[in-house]
């Protein structure tokens, strides 16, 4: 039982604490700054792409890619921001949608998709029940009428191909022949470099009438963001001596991601809080990644499919009994007896190739594609994370795929 005292003492105490944070939201993925650093030619890209909106001329169909953090969406959000500020002024009838096609029941299916895109033109669209070509009809409809220019962002792009398949995107950009007095561009965000390459065709033709590549930020970059960001969220004075230099430090050798730079200062800040310490110090900074990592490992690993776990597992198992250089034959024969004691079907080696690749992708495991000459191609493996991270995550596989 909880002493009631105790917890009003102690909640008393804390009150009494001086605050490490001014404004937390200033180290938030969706914050956006009034600047936007280390992105000018990026910005250049973007913005002379989608200037003829102030025309009321339909911009090319626009693809930005580039790693987690590299400040795609915070680009694309200021820019249209802007363009929205001054189409306003000039009475330029222009709307902007942004879909994160990550998120359950918005972009797992292409009825609720389009469902979703006509309720943010406040049409009333039933959850289920219509045929999708009837939600279509309705949007067209609704856009025509309204004689607008319309910029649809598609955030994460590649989950909804991923959920739906390629045709989605070839049926949405043919949409502008179906339309007399109104114009819509696409936006398609996507964080993994290879997704426009699987495309259709006709798909890839239509959607990237345009490219802007986002590069992953460097130490010293991360390093300037952080300063800045860190001016505003953190009272003076808190952060110790080389805890940015360090955080940046990490992320940077993390792909060069400063959503993950932000997030590092953001809990290492909450775990020196919660610990009544009055600055920010180094130590901070390496209990704050041992915690991220932990809890994104775990979001990340539990979140992926049966076919995924059993080969993040073979792979684990693997490793424990060498920690050396993997290559993908060995971690398939594993697999396959894997599948048998979890009764999954086996997938083909070469799709297991593939889920390797997209492991590699998440920052999980690091698998380097190397050629054995006329004996084709295969992919030497290594484990990205720390070893009590790993035996983590056996664990928590374990638990998922019932192998205990």
């Amino acid at each position: 039982m909880h002493d009631e005292k105790a917890l009003s003492t102690f909640f008393s105490e804390y009150m009494k604490r001086n605050p490490i944070f001014m404004d937390k939201s200033a180290l938030k993925s969706s914050y956006t700054p009034d600047a936007i650093q280390h992105r000018d030619e990026q910005i250049h890209q973007v913005a002379q792409i989608l200037a003829p909106c102030l025309r009321f001329e339909k911009p090319s169909n626009l693809f930005i890619y580039g790693k987690t953090g590299t400040g795609k969406t915070l680009t694309t959000k200021y820019i249209m921001r802007q363009i929205l500020d001054i189409a306003k002024q000039n009475n330029i009838p222009l709307k902007t949608m942004y879909i994160n096609c990550k998120l359950k029941r918005v972009a797992d299916t292409e009825y609720r998709l389009i469902a979703q895109l006509a309720r943010d033109c406040n049409l009333e669209i039933p959850p289920t029940g219509l045929p999708t070509d009837e939600v279509y009809k309705l949007f067209y409809a609704h856009v025509d009428k309204e004689k607008m220019l319309l910029v649809i962002i598609l955030d994460e792009i590649d989950q909804l191909v991923k959920k739906i398949g390629d045709e989605i995107l070839y049926n949405l950009t043919r949409i502008n022949d179906e339309l007399k007095n109104a114009q819509i561009t696409f936006i398609g965000i996507s964080n993994d470099l290879l997704f426009i390459e699987h495309l259709d065709a006709r798909v890839k033709s239509s959607l990237s009438e345009e490219e802007v590549v986002f590069p992953p930020y460097n130490a010293l970059q991360l390093q300037s963001i952080l300063r800045e960001r860190a001016s505003r969220a953190f009272v003076a004075d808190v952060i110790g001596e080389g805890v940015i230099e360090k955080c940046a430090a990490f992320s940077a050798r993390e792909h060069g991601d400063a959503r993950r730079a932000l997030e590092l200062m953001r809990v290492a800040g909450e775990l020196a809080e919660r610990k009544g310490h009055v600055k920010i110090e180094l130590h901070h900074i390496d209990l704050a990644q041992e915690k991220i990592e932990r809890d994104w490992i775990q979001e990340t690993v539990l979140m992926q499919p049966k076919q995924f776990q059993t080969t993040l597992y073979a792979i684990l198992t693997l490793y424990q009994t060498r920690k050396d250089t993997l290559f993908t034959g060995e971690i398939y024969d594993l697999y396959r007896k894997l599948c048998r004691q979890v009764s999954l079907a086996p997938l083909t080696q070469r799709r297991i190739s593939d889920v390797i690749a997209e492991l590699d992708m998440l920052g999980i495991i690091n698998a380097k594609v190397i050629s054995k000459g006329r004996y084709g191609r295969t992919r030497e493996i290594t484990l990205a994370a720390a070893d009590a991270t790993l035996q983590g995550m056996q664990s928590l596989l374990e638990d998922a795929l019932n192998l205990k």
